[in-house]
């Protein structure tokens, strides 16, 4: 498994527009009818990747925790199925409910999703404040599949209290690691 970094989009970015077919109720799903009250997660995951396998119970809680909060949440998946099978509409659904993800995911089939949020590897997180501009990008946290550190979602856990308490967060904010985005060529 290549470690891919995320591109860390400029702070303050306003989150791009998407309209996207969901993978589990089988309609299309927009920012707008995703947005929080409070701010907004957008995900970029995939079925395959040891490094959101590794995450997924971790995302699955905070996604419970917040949602409560005001907090949207949304996961898009934008790897070519055509060259990665595992990673399909039919498999991301039966992935979401086993995964029991409180959330939609979507399928970004033309990746002109993942293009305009300029993601790079799964999982890639960006949270956004209740205007939709962009307030951290970076990973959950520090464990990885290979590492021995815990999980605990420190990172994005901070970032959504920050917005809900509506105080700047001043962490470093550090790239997302993961597998790469499955281009199509």
């Amino acid at each position: 498994m290549a470690d891919t970094a995320s591109n860390m989009l400029p702070l303050g970015t306003k989150a791009p527009f998407f309209d996207l077919p969901d993978t589990i109720s089988d309609s299309c799903v927009s920012l707008e009818s995703i947005k929080g009250t409070s701010g907004t997660v957008i995900m970029f995951i995939c079925n395959h990747c040891p490094f959101v396998i590794h995450l997924n119970s971790e995302i699955v809680s905070i996604a419970n925790q917040y949602l409560k909060k005001g907090i949207g949440f949304v996961a898009i998946s934008s790897n070519d199925a055509n060259k990665f099978p595992q990673d399909g509409p039919d498999k991301m659904k039966l992935h979401a409910i086993n995964e029991e993800y409180p959330f939609p995911y979507l399928y970004d089939e033309s990746q002109a999703t993942a293009k305009a949020y300029n993601a790079a590897c799964t999982p890639d997180f960006y949270v956004f404040d209740k205007d939709l501009k962009l307030s951290y990008r970076g990973q959950l946290d520090d464990s990885r599949p290979r590492n021995s550190l815990p999980i605990t979602g420190r990172d994005l856990r901070h970032a959504l209290d920050c917005l809900i308490e509506n105080k700047e967060n001043n962490s470093i904010q550090k790239p997302s690691i993961g597998c790469s985005i499955k281009w199509k060529q």
